[in-house]
């Protein structure tokens, strides 16, 4: 088994790990939900500025990145836009297409720091970073858009997904990051060792909670919409990122966590969305959990073909 396998299988017995806890009742089940905000809200913010206030960005071409994440969320999106029809002369109605969706747009981003932390370390790190400083913007604007235009539940007001973006903790974390990095901060020792001891515990507490929330059962009935919005995410969008990488003369792991990154299965913040605004959240389930058992044969497939 290659290095570059082994930190992939490393990344997704954590996700197993989570699922069989949780199965098992070896921990109860009210601890899921804490520890999931606790990473969301501190241990993965703390990693992110941790990481990016001490990284370089001197050479790292990072608006080429940026412009290659925003094309592939864009083709993933038009691409299940312009799918639409035929999947309501196939009786999907609307909250149902919500759930594909977002399906192809969402990336799980744990998983893809885990997965660029074990590859190439800091760098990959800071890379992924600065894909979710574009990513996660973008993707909630299109994704509350879909279940306004689509969805059957409450209507967000402007002003209430404007404070969703700004207090979102992965921006914010991104935005902190890059600030003291760009301004040249550097942070006390007390508090760098402070944050780098959250940091410490964001990728295997957020890969439990991944496994955690997984469900088996939610797949049933849902092969159409999880296998399209799978082939979209998981394949073409990956596709589409790494000929234009490749046709932008990006190379090594810029390139390698840019694909990686556009190919990573569903977050479990679409499931939340899907409850939230009228979508199909059964289907949404399934989605999630089809894509992240299906990523664990699909990333080391593609990471064998841009890194051989």
């Amino acid at each position: 088994m290659t290095p570059s396998l082994s930190a992939i299988v490393a990344v997704f017995l954590v996700i197993l790990l989570g699922t069989g806890l949780r199965r098992l009742r070896l921990i109860p089940d009210t601890f899921w939900a804490p520890a999931e905000a606790l990473t969301y809200y501190v241990t993965f913010p703390a990693l992110l500025v941790a990481n990016l206030a001490n990284a370089s960005l001197d050479g790292v071409p990072w608006e080429r990145l940026a412009v290659l994440e925003a094309l592939g969320v864009g083709v993933g999106a038009a691409v299940l836009l312009a799918c639409r029809p035929w999947l309501a002369r196939r009786g999907m109605e609307d909250p149902g297409f919500t759930s594909v969706f977002q399906g192809a747009i969402r990336p799980n981003t744990y998983i893809g720091l885990a997965v660029a932390a074990a590859l190439f370390g800091p760098q990959g790190v800071t890379l992924t970073a600065l894909c979710i400083a574009v990513v996660v913007p973008l993707v909630n604007v299109l994704a509350v858009s879909c279940m306004v235009r689509f969805g059957r539940g409450q209507r967000a007001t402007l002003r209430g997904f404007l404070r969703g973006l700004a207090t979102n903790p992965l921006i914010l974390g991104c935005v902190v990051g890059l600030a003291l990095q760009v301004t040249q901060t550097r942070l006390p020792p007390v508090v760098g060792g402070f944050l780098q001891m959250l940091a410490s515990a964001a990728l295997p507490l957020g890969l439990l909670a991944v496994g955690a929330g997984l469900s088996v059962r939610a797949l049933g009935g849902a092969l159409v919409p999880l296998g399209l919005s799978s082939a979209v995410k998981m394949l073409l969008t990956p596709a589409v990122v790494g000929a234009a990488g490749w046709a932008l003369g990006l190379e090594g792991a810029v390139l390698a966590v840019a694909v990686l990154y556009a190919a990573l299965p569903c977050s479990a913040s679409a499931y939340v969305l899907a409850r939230q605004m009228g979508g199909d959240a059964p289907m949404m389930a399934a989605i999630i959990t089809g894509q992240t058992a299906a990523a664990a044969v699909v990333l080391p497939l593609i990471l064998a073909v841009i890194a051989p």
